[in-house]
C-alpha cells in the first residue's frame, strides 16, 4: 500500500505539471482564433471564436516563407557544424595527448562563464568587416561552434571504452580513422542530444538575428515575429498565429526524435 500511495502521488504531481506545461500552448491556440478586442477583453474569454483570418494576415504582414527558409537553413547549418566541429575538438581533449591540453580546455570552459551579450559587439564588428551584414552567413558562422558542445561531448567520450580504440590503433588505424569509424558511432547518443539542443536554440534565437540583420528578407522567424509587436499596440491574435506556425516544425522534430532521443540517452557506450 505505501508503494501504491507513492505511485498515485507521483502520477498526480506529473499530471499537474503536464497541465501547467500545456496550458500556455493551449492559450496560444485559443488566442490565435480570436479577434483583437476579444483577446484584450477583461475578463478574458476562454473559448476560441474561429477567426482563422489571423493566420492569413501573418503571410500578409511578413515574408513568412522566406523567413521560414532562412530559419531552416540557419538551424540546420548550425546543428551540423556544431555536431561535427565540437565532436572533433571534444575527441582531441578526451583522447589525444598534447602539451597544454588541460589548460586549453580550461580556457574553453571559461567561455561558459562569460555572458554571451559581451560577444555581441566584437562579433558584429567582425561581420561588418567581412561585409556579411544582412546575410545568412552572419547568422550561421558565429553559431558553428560552442564551448558547451565541446564540454558535453568530451564528457561523453571519456565514458567510452578505450579498449576499442587501442585495438584499432594496434591494427594500424590513425587518430582520424579511430574518430570517424569507432568513436562517432559509439557517441551517437551524445551527438543526438547536442543536435537537439542546438536545433532548438538556433530555431528560437532572437537577439543575434535582430542585431546583425535589418532586412526582413534576411531575418529568421523569431526576429520577424518580434517585428509584429507595435510600440503602442500589438495584434496578439496575429502574433499568436505566427508563433504557432513557427512552432509546428519544432514540435514535429520533437515528435519524430522523441523515442530516438530517449533511447539514445539511455544507451551506454557499447551496444550489446
Amino acid at each position: 500500500m505505501p508503494d501504491k500511495g507513492r505511485r498515485i502521488g507521483l502520477h498526480a504531481v506529473l499530471i499537474v505539471a503536464s497541465v501547467l506545461m500545456v496550458t500556455p500552448f493551449v492559450w496560444q491556440i485559443v488566442t490565435s482564433l480570436k479577434t483583437l478586442s476579444s483577446a484584450t477583453s477583461v475578463p478574458p474569454t476562454l473559448l476560441p471564436e474561429g477567426h482563422w483570418a489571423n493566420y492569413g494576415r501573418v503571410f500578409d504582414l511578413l515574408p513568412f516563407g522566406t523567413q521560414f527558409l532562412n530559419t531552416l537553413i540557419t538551424a540546420l547549418a548550425r546543428t551540423v557544424g556544431q555536431v561535427f566541429l565540437c565532436s572533433m575538438a571534444a575527441y582531441a581533449f578526451a583522447r589525444l595527448r598534447f602539451p597544454g591540453r588541460n589548460f586549453l580546455f580550461g580556457l574553453f570552459l571559461s567561455v561558459l562563464m562569460v555572458p554571451p551579450q559581451l560577444f555581441i559587439i566584437p562579433q558584429y564588428e567582425i561581420m561588418s568587416d567581412l561585409g556579411w551584414l544582412n546575410s545568412l552567413p552572419a547568422l550561421i558562422v558565429p553559431g558553428l561552434f560552442s564551448a558547451f558542445g565541446v564540454f558535453l561531448l568530451r564528457q561523453f567520450f571519456l565514458g567510452l571504452p578505450v579498449e576499442l580504440e587501442e585495438a584499432a590503433r594496434i591494427d594500424g588505424a590513425n587518430p582520424w580513422r579511430i574518430y570517424w569509424s569507432i568513436v562517432l558511432p559509439l557517441a551517437r547518443p551524445g551527438m543526438v542530444a547536442l543536435a537537439v539542443l542546438v536545433l532548438l536554440w538556433s530555431w528560437n534565437d532572437l537577439f543575434w538575428p535582430l542585431v546583425v540583420n535589418t532586412d526582413p528578407d534576411k531575418m529568421t522567424l523569431a526576429a520577424g515575429l518580434a517585428s509584429l509587436q507595435g510600440q503602442y499596440q500589438t495584434d496578439y491574435p496575429v502574433l499568436m498565429a505566427g508563433s504557432l506556425l513557427a512552432s509546428v516544425p519544432v514540435i514535429a522534430v520533437f515528435v519524430f526524435l522523441q523515442r530516438q532521443f530517449i533511447q539514445g540517452i539511455a544507451q551506454t557506450g557499447i551496444k550489446g
